[in-house]
């Protein structure tokens, strides 16, 4: 990797011991949000009852930054045991519940995880990380206190997104079935969204910070990559403005994603297999 011009100050993200600092709090929630989240919390002990351990907020709104009308809800729900299929589709009620009372969110969804798989070996810089820094409290005790502190490491951008060459073969699968407006627009978001965040932790260590910002995400990616900084910024702008052209899709999904599957792989190596 051969830097352009200097990124921004890698101190970015970062306590000053170093370890990447927590997204969100719930005093930064807008106040067109506070309803829904009220209503959230509510419904989520309504709906799991003993079976939770704890819940949280990540994404936009937790951040500050969510837009009425624009942005999704993201939470994820910790339970005692391994979710099951009754879990699951509760969670997918609740989640169409919430979006069909509140018009400021727009779509998104209720992720549902367990404490044993949380604290395990396995997922401790995968999703143990995405909860610890990544994710908001809202309800219950706070399993980051479990979990260690982190730093922006090859180990942590190995697990985190280190496994994008299997992800490939199910975007293409989507988008041959995508048929409708809001399949093209879902998927674009979400591709989208998944490559800048995987080009920015491939750079990561090397800068030394962390951001889910997604334009300075591609900023940062683009000062090591220079030759394929506009194709990350557009990525970036695509995954704030989701777009229905299939051809950017598809210069997406068979351009720039094998290209950073390789990358990553050869930089970083594969993600340890899951069962």
């Amino acid at each position: 990797m051969r830097p352009s011009t200097p990124p921004l100050p890698p101190t970015q993200g970062l306590y000053p011991d170093g370890t990447i600092t927590r997204e969100g709090s719930l005093t930064l929630v807008p106040t067109a949000f506070t309803p829904m989240v009220d209503a959230l919390r509510t419904r989520l002990g309504e709906t799991f009852e003993e079976r939770m351990h704890s819940a949280y907020l990540y994404g936009s709104i937790p951040r500050g930054t969510a837009t009425p009308g624009v942005s999704d809800l993201d939470a994820l729900v910790v339970l005692h045991t391994t979710p099951d299929e009754h879990d699951h589709a509760r969670a997918r009620t609740l989640q169409e519940e919430i979006d069909t009372a509140f018009d400021q969110v727009e779509g998104g969804g209720i992720l549902l995880d367990s404490v044993p798989n949380l604290t395990s070996d396995l997922e401790l810089h995968d999703a143990g990380f995405f909860l610890a820094c990544l994710c908001t409290p809202l309800i219950g005790p706070d399993l980051a206190q479990q979990l260690p502190n982190y730093r922006p490491t090859t180990l942590l951008a190995r697990e985190t997104n280190g496994d994008l060459h299997l992800t490939l073969p199910r975007w293409r699968t989507r988008i041959a079935q995508a048929t409708t407006d809001t399949d093209h627009r879902t998927l674009s978001r979400g591709v989208s969204r998944r490559l800048v965040r995987t080009g920015f932790t491939l750079v990561m260590p090397s800068w030394g910070g962390w951001t889910s910002d997604l334009d300075l995400a591609a900023d940062v990616f683009g000062h090591y990559y220079p030759d394929r900084h506009d194709q990350m910024r557009t990525a970036a702008r695509t995954a704030q403005h989701p777009t229905t052209d299939p051809d950017h899709l598809h210069e997406l999904v068979e351009d720039l994603a094998p290209w950073l599957a390789k990358e990553y792989t050869t930089t970083h190596g594969a993600k340890a297999p899951r069962p």
